[in-house]
């Protein structure tokens, strides 16, 4: 009998440790993560896909295509505004004119988060050209950029995936000027040839209808194959701290959404799809000159 008490006290002790630990990991995450959202990827400079960020949500149905239900639930409307219109959570604070007034700011935010990429229709194979992704908008202080095969959430792969090769850094130009730290975490001896990077120092504000703008110079060389190209810009960015609403600060982590590092306040936007073809310059060759005329006798 005794063995069989101190049998179910040992299990107890077990099970209470394990409950601790779990916490504590939950919290560790918790405090890892409130580090790198909305203040970017400071810990990992690599290629991503737009399927990394699950505490994002999405504007277009398209992004979407072939989930079925799940398209409906990660659209913003659905993901994010909802539980704002609804007071869920830490949206409980906020009085019912407020939570209107911040789906208006938020949706501002939105309309004001653009990216487009200007590229070359035409490249030679092996040739090394370049391509510019362009910001306006997106909650700052960070906010991440990538080139991607295609506008999709989750069927998106890095460029590199399709045969696109990234020569040297990124240039990142942000609000104020080129800006290079981030991307110099990477160890040079690694290779800074990403197709993901972060843009620093965005200020954007919903309440002065203020909007950064940024860019990001990408240095590509084409692959050797002849062929037809997919290349996409994808934009990582946040909503919450674009107002002063759903802002609130963090003595270690900066401005923080009023929905925490899960509430899903993120959003991901692609450029149109563009295509370049990869093809051998056809020769012309020379017109030859007139042959001269004889005089009429």
């Amino acid at each position: 009998m005794e063995m069989r008490r101190e049998f179910d006290r040992g299990r107890t002790l077990w099970m209470i440790s394990r409950r601790v630990l779990q916490g504590v990991a939950w919290i560790m995450v918790a405090v890892g993560t409130a580090s790198a959202y909305p203040g970017g990827t400071p810990d990992f400079q690599t290629d991503v896909g737009p399927y990394c960020a699950s505490c994002h949500a999405s504007t277009l149905d398209s992004d979407l295509a072939g989930l079925g239900e799940r398209a409906h639930r990660e659209l913003a409307l659905n993901k994010h505004f909802a539980a704002i219109r609804s007071g869920a959570g830490p949206y409980a604070g906020l009085s019912e004119p407020e939570r209107a007034k911040l789906v208006e700011l938020l949706s501002a935010v939105d309309r004001n988060s653009t990216i487009t990429l200007e590229y070359p229709a035409q490249v030679e194979p092996g040739e090394t050209f370049q391509v510019t992704v362009k910001l306006t908008g997106g909650a700052g202080p960070t906010v991440g950029v990538g080139l991607v095969d295609r506008a999709h959430r989750f069927y998106a792969r890095p460029a590199s995936a399709v045969g696109w090769q990234v020569e040297g850094s990124p240039t990142i130009i942000g609000p104020k000027g080129p800006q290079s730290e981030w991307i110099e975490r990477r160890p040079e001896r690694d290779g800074r040839g990403i197709t993901f990077v972060n843009v620093e120092g965005i200020e954007s504000s919903a309440d002065a209808d203020k909007w950064s703008r940024a860019k990001v110079i990408y240095t590509l060389k084409a692959p050797n194959v002849a062929g037809d190209y997919p290349l996409v810009g994808a934009f990582f960015y946040g909503t919450e701290t674009g107002a002063a609403l759903s802002t609130r600060p963090s003595p270690s982590h900066g401005p923080q959404p009023l929905g925490g590092v899960a509430g899903h306040s993120g959003r991901i936007k692609f450029s149109k799809s563009g295509l370049i073809s990869v093809r051998e310059k056809v020769a012309v060759p020379p017109v030859a000159d007139p042959a001269p005329q004889s005089p009429t006798p």
